[in-house]
């Protein structure tokens, strides 16, 4: 089993006022030549956005775009035609392919909204874009599987062989996270908690990339909110 830990604190941090951004990936103005992509996982944004702010109107292409608010709600409006708005207990996931012009707004305006963007690698470049939303509800003490491919029969499907699961977990509890596709690796992600990962004890927001392992142990120390991306190594 091959591992990387990011620490929360090593991420980039950018505060614009209206944005509060940390990216697990270098993105934007901040680059480490180490800190590039984790398999196909190309971008994982922790953002909080202000009341009634947000991003304008901007271009995206060849890409697999999954946003999952944590609190508040998000509107978002595309060039296919959608306009939607997403709150947490949502997962939204778009396939930019030949080409997406969207927008993304805090529609509160008292609430700050708190969400994760991931941008995954397709497998096939210049296909049509499409989106698609969906509810879920995590069950105690289990992994519930939010985004998929398309075999996976989900309406939340992307153009990879990645998977996203996430899960609430009782403190004291042992779990796992078999590989979908033993080939992939995950990069497990603590949303609050505390948990521990082999020797490795991850707090809240601290991340570990997982390879050459088809299933992963999980010790719960505290209780956790857990988000594991699986995606394709190369």
């Amino acid at each position: 089993m091959n591992t990387v830990f990011h620490a929360a604190n090593s991420r980039g941090h950018a505060h614009h006022g209206w944005l509060d951004a940390h990216h697990s990936f270098s993105f934007a103005s901040w680059y480490d030549p180490e800190r590039i992509h984790f398999g196909m996982l190309r971008v994982l944004n922790d953002d909080i956005v202000a009341p009634g702010m947000g991003f304008g109107k901007h271009p995206h292409d060849n890409m697999e775009i999954i946003t999952i608010p944590l609190s508040g709600a998000l509107k978002h409006q595309d060039s296919m035609g959608f306009s939607e708005v997403i709150e947490a207990g949502e997962v939204q996931v778009m396939s930019a392919g030949t080409g997406i012009y969207h927008s993304e707004f805090n529609p509160n305006a008292d609430q700050e909204v708190n969400l994760f963007q991931i941008w995954i690698f397709p497998n096939l470049k210049q296909i049509e874009p499409r989106y698609a939303q969906r509810k879920y509800e995590l069950s105690s003490n289990t992994f519930t599987t939010l985004v998929g491919p398309k075999s996976s029969k989900l309406s939340t499907w992307i153009q990879q062989d990645a998977w996203l699961s996430m899960g609430n977990f009782d403190a004291h509890t042992s779990t796992h996270y078999e590989l979908k596709n033993p080939a992939n690796g995950c990069y497990v992600m603590v949303i609050d908690g505390e948990i521990k990962i082999a020797e490795q004890t991850l707090h809240r927001r601290d991340a570990m990339g997982i390879s050459q392992s088809n299933k992963i142990d999980l010790n719960v120390i505290s209780s956790a909110k857990i988000l594991v991306i699986e995606v394709p190594m190369h």
